[in-house]
């Protein structure tokens, strides 16, 4: 993706099931728990590099001594600042005989971070903002045990307006600052609540304080506080929860929209937002790794037991599709074999676009992320041209006219041909205060492997997505036609982004998506402009129903007058850089939705390239965006 996309997050989870004392006998450290938490993270930096946070609850700690910890950072590599701040407090412990690392107790004493249970999470800032304030895990405390939360999660809510409203009306003061914020103190009032409700029917029972507290603990039901809890709730969610009991909690949103998937074995319950990590992590097979079920809570009490529950009702399944385009690590088997039947699936209109000029046309790829559909593209080619060699020779055999010349035609000067073309270079830091030497210091991202292409070539370049086409119209149509290419061909392996996201990626101004832009055009161009007005009108009415009330995207209407072609020409000519001396042609081909859904099967989440929203928020969301389009009102529509 060569625009810059900023997504909502990574999360991990460690529960270790045996004593600190069976690791250091088994693996050589106390710490083997702590250590696979970082390496969770770690595996899982593409998720978000805006800032990072752990914490942890320690099992079975003596009254007065402190049971859970938060480390949280903003600071540039946040990850690897944590882990060596809190690496470093233990070693100085060791170097002054304060822990002796053999002897797991001391370890748990007097490191904050010894401890059985703990959980960290990876953020891309976009609600909230950048500071630390808005960093997760959030943290609500109380003197009981049973009432203190650690909160993280990968999710965007539609609602957390209404949700705060319930708040208040159930007499709190919330404080408006996130929708985590919001969450957090919807899940800790029902955990409270449960919390009293037990212990008043203990305490009419007449048992002693330790006892009571003992058996709060074993009662504490957090799949009934999820489903409390949770009533109200709209939007894309893989939930992490910590109590000070040493129960735990991971839930996903009934569409499974954000991603979760956890392995257990006799020693360890871990939880990460990707599967590939656990596996290298843990040396697993991709068997080993199971998914946590949409619309489903995973609790782990304290003693160890794991659990699996719904607590809320089930929706359609509707799995994020650009999960598997893009912000996951293709290094998932899965993933990986999708990617390359994304870049297979435009085969077609990669080859009427360069009219099946096999011997003049030259492929490559951009961003990095987009080299194994790149590879799906080019195995594709391969076998596409090598039926028809073989077709060709057949018949050449048949009539007597197979020749070496022949052969040579056929098989090495019309063989597909790739090139590393585009390279992303070293990250250049934007400091220069004038927008406009920012601008043209990011142009500067990518570079070009000069001579890889002949005036003579058709050069086509396989990308991710276009969202805003800003890349493309700063940086790589300008740098791409230095080259002096015949023509330039983009193959965008995900259809064209017409819709916001709200549900955990940061694209909710519909006015800045470039098939927007197209599309406002060609309406403007052929004396429809008036239909701009009228979307806002019927926009206007659906977003002045109850919270739960929208279920018609209206924005549709914008793109019902144009083909998809109609509308990729149009952004050809918005994305065009201008005063360059290359007269070649450009032409931009995007994934069809039909392609897309066989590629992916099992990730039908696709409202951003159809309107169609899993949840009212998200057309609530949509028609809001247009408002504030239409308005000029800057800002996030949810």
């Amino acid at each position: 993706m060569s625009d810059r996309l900023t997504h909502e997050c990574g999360i991990a989870l460690v529960r270790l099931l045996k004593p600190l004392d069976y690791y250091q006998a088994k693996y050589g450290t106390p710490l083997w728990g702590f250590f696979k938490l970082f390496l969770l993270m770690e595996k899982q930096h593409n998720r978000g590099q805006d800032g990072a946070g752990v914490a942890c609850v320690k099992l079975d700690v003596p009254a007065g001594d402190p049971f859970m910890y938060r480390e949280r950072c903003v600071k540039p590599n946040p990850l690897d600042r944590i882990f060596k701040l809190l690496l470093k407090d233990f070693n100085a412990k060791v170097a002054t005989g304060v822990i002796h690392p053999e002897f797991a107790d001391t370890v748990k004493q007097h490191f904050d971070f010894g401890s059985e249970l703990l959980m960290g999470h990876l953020r891309y800032g976009t609600s909230g903002g950048y500071n630390l304030s808005a960093c997760h895990p959030f943290f609500r405390r109380s003197p009981w045990p049973t009432r203190n939360l650690a909160l993280c999660g990968n999710f965007n809510m539609t609602n957390t307006a209404e949700l705060n409203e319930s708040l208040i009306a159930k007499g709190q003061h919330p404080i408006f600052a996130s929708d985590t914020q919001a969450m957090l103190e919807k899940i800790g009032y029902y955990l409270d609540e449960e919390h009293e409700d037990i212990f008043r029917f203990l305490r009419s029972r007449g048992l002693s304080g330790a006892e009571m507290s003992r058996r709060i603990s074993e009662e504490l039901d957090l799949a009934r506080v999820l489903t409390r809890a949770s009533e109200k709730w709209d939007g894309g969610y893989a939930l992490c929860g910590l109590v000070g009991n040493g129960d735990c909690f991971v839930a996903r949103d009934p569409s499974g929209i954000r991603p979760a998937y956890y392995f257990q074995n006799d020693e360890v319950v871990a939880f990460a937002s990707e599967r590939a990590p656990l596996c290298t992590v843990f040396d697993l097979t991709v068997e080993q790794v199971r998914e946590v079920e949409p619309g489903h809570v995973m609790v782990i009490k304290k003693r160890g037991a794991l659990s699996s529950s719904r607590f809320t009702a089930p929706l359609p399944r509707a799995a994020c599709s650009f999960e598997r385009i893009y912000f996951s690590r293709g290094n998932d088997l899965d993933i990986y074999r999708e990617r390359k039947a994304l870049g297979a699936g435009l085969t077609d209109q990669v080859l009427r676009a360069v009219g099946r000029d096999w011997a003049d046309t030259v492929f490559s790829f951009v961003p990095n992320t987009a080299e194994v559909a790149y590879y799906g593209l080019m195995s594709a080619l391969r076998v596409r041209r090598r039926n028809e060699v073989k077709q060709a020779v057949l018949a050449a055999a048949r009539a007597g006219e197979l020749t070496e010349a022949l052969l040579d035609d056929l098989i090495l000067r019309n063989w597909p041909h790739g090139e590393k073309v585009v390279s992303k270079d070293v990250k250049i830091r934007t400091f220069i205060g004038q927008e406009s030497f920012r601008n043209h210091l990011a142009s500067h991202v990518y570079d070009i492997t000069y001579g890889s292409v002949q005036p003579k070539d058709n050069l086509v370049i396989v990308d991710d997505s276009i969202v805003r086409g800003t890349t493309l119209r700063r940086s790589i149509l300008r740098i791409l036609s230095r080259l002096n290419p015949k023509k330039i061909v983009i193959a965008s392996t995900a259809p064209q982004i017409r819709y916001p996201d709200c549900y955990g990626i940061d694209m909710s101004e519909v006015g800045k998506f470039i098939a927007f832009e197209a599309a406002v055009a060609l309406l403007n161009e052929r004396g429809q402009g008036s239909l701009l007005g009228e979307i806002y009108q019927r926009c206007l009415a659906e977003v002045a129903k109850p919270p739960r009330g929208s279920t018609v995207n209206h924005v549709r209407a914008l793109y019902e007058p144009f083909t998809p072609e109609e509308i990729s020409h149009k952004i050809c000519e918005l994305v065009r850089p201008k005063n360059i001396e290359w007269n070649g042609e450009v032409e931009i081909i995007f994934q069809t939705i039909e392609n897309l859904h066989a590629a992916v099967p099992q990730h039908s989440g696709d409202w951003y390239f159809t309107g169609h929203y899993p949840t009212p928020g998200g057309y609530r969301v949509v028609n809001q965006a247009y408002v504030n389009y239409y308005e000029q009102s800057e800002g996030r529509s949810y």
